[in-house]
């Protein structure tokens, strides 16, 4: 059985949204969601950084990802992530409120992780 969460066009890096991908491929879910926190409280770093605004989205699509599971009633202790990818986005004009971004294009990250139970 398999329970997946997915966020669509977050505002994040996507080539920093891949290096978080690779490292959370094959973890069990309590050690992808114990990774994620000591990233963001910077106790563990991937070649030298942090990437906290990857992070907390990729911790919120996790846990969103575990409650689907508990929805499923699946085992949350057997619970692994099978897939955790990014995807390149829409790309968006920032507003022109903001002087120094004024015109500027911005791009967005599609997110999806799924979990399997062992």
């Amino acid at each position: 059985m398999q329970a997946s969460s997915k966020l669509t066009d977050a505002k994040i890096s996507f080539k920093s949204s891949l290096v978080l991908s690779g490292e959370l491929k094959g973890l069990k879910a309590d050690k992808a969601e114990q990774f994620l926190n000591n990233l963001l409280d910077q106790k563990v770093s991937i070649e030298g950084k942090y990437y906290p605004n990857v992070t907390k989205v990729y911790l919120q699509v996790l846990k969103s990802a575990e409650a689907n599971a508990r929805q499923k009633n699946l085992d949350t202790e057997k619970l692994f992530v099978k897939i955790a990818k990014a995807n390149k986005a829409r790309k968006f004009v920032r507003p022109k409120s903001r002087f120094k971004f004024r015109g500027r294009e911005g791009k967005a990250t599609n997110v999806e992780i799924v979990l399997e139970e062992r």
